[in-house]
């Protein structure tokens, strides 16, 4: 990390023009970031005679310098923020100096707006992170950091500014920068210098101030001029996700997409990730003819000499550096949702120009932005950051973020609303076998499905023990067979004499067992079945992991309600009285608490209904789907 005051070597001689540099502006409420924009933009020249005028009457109507120009109102684009005097969206801008291009943007403070920040760090290559001199270092401004570093930004400029307003006091400015050197040392980036500056006045923005002759660093302008930020995405391995199948006739049958890291040429061979099938390029197909190499961010379709099957959301990759294909992984969250992220609740998982259901089955700890420790928790609030443990319901293929962020990056979606919920980071795969591919199959579900001539579904009832699961379940196996169904009954008792006998009851193997008879009961759906499931399954994030493994509206969970005093004087198996002797522990309803479902697919109230009532209610949803 280059010493905070010090010129960096990038900045001692006169470089050549470098490419376009992508940086990303933030800070907290106030600190100058639209007006630190809006002087680089001018400054650098790139401000035509009509906008320049255009500024000077908004600058009179809008303003807050006195009937001085104010330059934030170049990016305050929107009414709102004009009349509020802050920013409220993510606006980007495009200037260029005679060495260099620049694409900037500049990024809300407040908290709530977290996610407009992920949104322009995402691309960035070099992030400021602007102070009020009078203020120091505030909360946002450690959110900020934490934010740019888990996102990939390695190299970072600390603006201090409003340093006229503290008299271009050199000890202030000494004391922010060493503040955030101790700070950010855990966060690694590759550079980081801080520049004392007034964005107002434009000391030490385009050009070095005669006011601070104590600052031998460079100008913001010189620094962004000179710093080699390149993302270095062409020295990553190749990683190309597919985006649609080329098939514009018979004759021609190729893979489009955007190159995400690495190069391609004609003669290699790539690998499917998911499938492990390998096929060697032919062709590199673009609008301007056949190239014989690719580089990173270059759209191109890949031909093949062999046929391979790909759609949209595999990724190509080079076959002696593969991408992590697993179902289980790792990965650090950046929350935008409105509510607290809580384990268990289904979500889509876009990764790439794939699209997988997942579920976040545990929040393994959160970040303290403050201190930059890892705080233990079991939710995760709006704008927070956290490790958490996600579960998809196929397997993804990514690598880490820290070393291809192309391919490391996702975001959460709201299944019912769309929205994105969360930008995800992947850490590292959870499973143990990574180095196993799907083996594609000749009979399908589908075609299992068909033959069986009735639609598969998993029926999962989960209540209290003694809550009459298993009585329901055989009552609705015997009609769906007397009407000519193909059916299986996967009851927790019988499962627990094989299966699942070297489990016990405390919650992780409660968990582990409703894992394996999601799997079976997915595989038996698969099948073609009608599934049955039987089971206490106490907690909402193992039945919602095992509702991810099917496809959307082959699951239906139905919830036996029947409260605990009941389930007690019934107590079909001694559970409860064994357990009232101390003879038996861990027992659901007694010693571990069950969590009712909260908006399950049908709700059996025992006390009210018989079992052969219950069983009709079940069969009524199971036949409801048309089957096609």
């Amino acid at each position: 990390m280059t010493p905070f005051g010090q010129v960096p070597a990038v900045c001692e001689t006169v470089r050549p023009t470098r490419g376009a540099l992508r940086f990303l502006a933030c800070g907290s409420v106030d600190d100058g970031k639209s007006t630190l924009i809006g002087r680089l933009i001018a400054d650098s020249g790139g401000l035509p005679e009509d906008q320049a005028a255009t500024l000077q009457e908004e600058s009179r109507r809008f303003g807050t310098c006195n009937g001085a120009v104010d330059f934030a109102l170049l990016l305050d684009g929107l009414e709102a923020e004009r009349e509020q005097g802050i920013t409220v969206d993510v606006a980007y801008r495009f200037f260029a100096t005679a060495r260099r291009a620049f694409v900037v943007a500049d990024t809300p403070g407040h908290q709530q707006y977290t996610r407009n920040m992920v949104t322009g760090a995402s691309n960035a290559e070099l992030a400021i992170l602007l102070v009020d001199a009078r203020k120091g270092l505030l909360e946002q401004t450690r959110r900020h950091a934490a934010i740019v570093s888990l996102l990939g930004i390695r190299h970072v400029v600390l603006a201090v500014n409003k340093i006229d307003l503290v008299d271009f006091d050199e000890p202030c400015f000494r004391a922010i920068a060493a503040a955030f050197t101790a700070f950010a040392a855990p966060l690694g980036f590759a550079s980081a210098v801080a520049i004392p500056l007034s964005a107002r006045h434009g000391d030490n923005v385009a050009t070095r101030s005669e006011r601070m002759p104590w600052h031998r660093g460079p100008a913001l302008v010189e620094y962004l001029e000179a710093v080699d930020a390149d993302a270095g995405a062409d020295d990553h391995p190749f990683r190309f996700p597919v985006q649609w199948v080329n098939r514009p006739d018979g004759d021609f049958r190729g893979f489009s997409g955007t190159v995400a890291s690495g190069r391609v040429r004609v003669g290699d061979r790539l690998v499917a990730a998911a499938s492990g099938r390998i096929a060697e390029v032919a062709r590199i197909v673009t609008f301007d003819g056949d190239l014989p190499v690719a580089a990173a961010g270059r759209s191109v379709t890949l031909v093949f000499r062999d046929a391979i099957d790909l759609g949209r959301g595999d990724l190509l990759a080079d076959a002696r550096n593969r991408p992590t294909v697993a179902r289980r992984l790792a990965a650090d969250l950046v929350w935008m949702d409105g509510a607290p992220a809580l384990p268990g609740k289904r979500h889509l998982l876009k990764i790439g120009t794939s699209v997988v259901a997942a579920t976040i089955t545990r929040i393994a700890d959160t970040l303290d932005v403050d201190s930059l420790r890892r705080l233990s928790g079991q939710a995760l609030d709006p704008n927070g950051i956290a490790r958490v443990e996600i579960e998809t319901a196929t397997p993804v293929a990514f690598d880490a973020y820290a070393d291809n962020c192309g391919t490391g990056a996702f975001i959460l979606v709201d299944e019912a609303t769309g929205a994105t919920v969360a930008a995800g980071m992947a850490a590292a795969s959870l499973d143990r076998a990574t180095n196993v591919h799907h083996q594609p199959e000749d009979v399908t579900p589908a075609v299992r499905e068909g033959a069986k001539g009735q639609r598969a579904t998993v029926v999962w009832l989960t209540g209290l023990p003694g809550s009459g699961k298993s009585t329901v379940a055989n009552a609705v196996e015997r009609k769906l067979v007397a009407l000519g169904r193909q059916t299986m009954l996967l009851d927790g008792d019988n499962l627990r004499q094989g299966l699942n006998a070297d489990l016990g009851f405390d919650t992780a193997s409660r968990t582990e067992n409703v894992r394996r008879v999601g799997e079976v009961a997915k595989l038996m759906a698969d099948a073609g079945l009608i599934v049955l499931v039987a089971l206490v399954s106490p907690f909402r994030a193992d039945r919602a992991r095992a509702r991810a493994l099917l496809p959307q509206g082959r699951f239906l969970e139905v919830f036996v309600d029947t409260p605990v005093e009941i389930c007690r004087l019934r107590d079909p198996k001694g559970l409860y009285a064994k357990a009232e002797r101390g003879k038996v522990a861990n027992v659901t309803g007694r010693d571990q608490p069950y969590e009712r479902p909260e908006s399950p697919d049908l709700v059996l109230r025992t006390p009210e209904l018989d079992p052969d009532q219950a069983a009709d209610l079940v069969i009524a949803k199971v036949l409801a789907a048309p089957f096609a």
